[in-house]
């Protein structure tokens, strides 16, 4: 079970992500990157894209909540992170979890 989350699971949440066009790579990082997730661990996610804005964030968000997982989702989108900590962290530990190529 790669990142904790089963192949069905990661597929469910991939497909959120397929519906939404602006929406051109998500990168998983955190306790599910590193590898030391627990069971309640969240699903951090940092969307690419350059048309991406915040009222499609807010729709994923809805739409990912509304799958009904068991998970907590932390998405965010690249051009808004300012902390240079966390873009640190994400290049260092991050793996792509959807491209659209």
């Amino acid at each position: 079970m790669k990142y904790g989350l089963s192949e069905n699971v990661q597929r469910v949440i991939r497909s959120v992500f397929e519906k939404q066009p602006k929406v051109e790579k998500a990168i998983l990082y955190g306790s599910r990157a590193i590898g030391n997730y627990k069971n309640g661990s969240d699903i951090d996610l940092m969307l690419e894209g350059d048309q991406l804005r915040l009222e499609d964030l807010l729709s994923i968000m809805v739409q990912l909540d509304n799958l009904d997982l068991p998970y907590k989702f932390d998405i965010s989108d690249r051009k808004s992170i300012q902390n240079d900590a966390l873009l640190e962290h994400i290049e260092r530990v991050g793996t792509i979890f959807y491209s659209k190529v």
